[in-house]
């Protein structure tokens, strides 16, 4: 029940960040807060608090200021995955944005896993193909298509948390890596904020807004990230990976309690068929690597 309870809450983390941030960025003719102050506003935060639990736990080195567990790599796949996050949901309702960002995450790491020689089998990749034929249908052009720029930019940040992810695999300390990480992200706000000068784009926050930042950052992100970890150590990669599935179902309840956001046929249809195809290639290819093993 307590294993239960942690992977429900980590659930419920990374599906507010969905909901936070449509609160803050996409209210109507009057947003809470610009993108990239959301953006800065949560990596700085999430740094802090990822600073803190590294420091509490006794991960790592601690008393190090050296960063010594992340990468400048990662760092830039963090970063972009946070300002695209941030720049979609200025249009994108917070359902359909959980459901791209996922799908896009996940096709991140099957593709590289092809990449890398992987030959998946036929049900597979029959769970493969209805996944990505249903993806193609909710961005395709109609009357509840979801904004293209934004549901490009939200393709990103997917990509980008699916890079960060496979960089990420089989580090000694993963906690330590992300608080390092984290920290790295913030020099890369130096070349946002100047952009975001040099282009005159409008730069505001309420105080509702850098409050639902912060949360994102602390909260959600940063202590979310850290329930997950946890939790992995006791579940697999499998079965974190099907349990993820819950992710854009939550964040789309969130948005229809918090928001007013309501349910597309489009969207309902392809989330059942995006995530029916995933979980099936999932546990197809969990079949065929305990037949290998075996």
């Amino acid at each position: 029940m307590r294993l239960i309870l942690i992977t429900s809450l980590t659930m419920i983390a990374f599906a507010a960040n969905s909901v936070l941030g449509r609160m803050a960025i996409g209210s109507g003719d009057a947003p809470l807060i610009d993108p990239a102050s959301f953006s800065a506003i949560r990596l700085i935060s999430g740094a802090l608090m990822l600073a803190v639990l590294v420091g509490l736990t006794g991960s790592g080195s601690a008393r190090s200021p050296r960063f010594q567990s992340g990468s400048w790599a990662s760092a830039l796949a963090l970063f972009a995955y946070a300002v695209a996050f941030s720049y979609a949901y200025v249009a994108l309702e917070t359902g359909i944005g959980a459901l791209i960002l996922f799908a896009c995450v996940q096709a991140t790491m099957i593709g590289w896993a092809l990449k890398e020689g992987d030959r998946p089998s036929g049900l597979e990749w029959l769970g493969l193909a209805t996944a990505f034929g249903a993806f193609i249908w909710l961005v395709s052009p109609g009357l509840s298509a979801p904004d293209p720029w934004a549901a490009a930019l939200m393709a990103v940040s997917g990509i980008a948390w699916g890079a960060y992810s496979l960089r990420g695999r089989g580090l000694p300390d993963p906690l330590k890596a992300t608080a390092d990480n984290f920290m790295r992200s913030i020099i890369f706000l130096i070349p946002l904020g100047a952009m975001v000068l040099l282009s005159g784009a409008d730069v505001h926050a309420s105080g509702r807004g850098l409050v639902l930042a912060v949360i994102s950052g602390a909260v959600t992100s940063g202590l979310g990230y850290a329930l997950w970890y946890r939790v992995l150590r006791q579940i697999g990669a499998t079965q974190g990976a099907i349990v993820q599935l819950t992710v854009p179902v939550i964040a789309a309840i969130g948005g229809s309690l918090f928001v007013a956001e309501g349910w597309s046929l489009r969207l309902v249809v392809s989330s059942l068929l995006i995530l029916g195809g995933v979980a099936v290639a999932i546990l197809a290819k969990q079949r065929r690597t305990q037949k290998q093993i075996g």
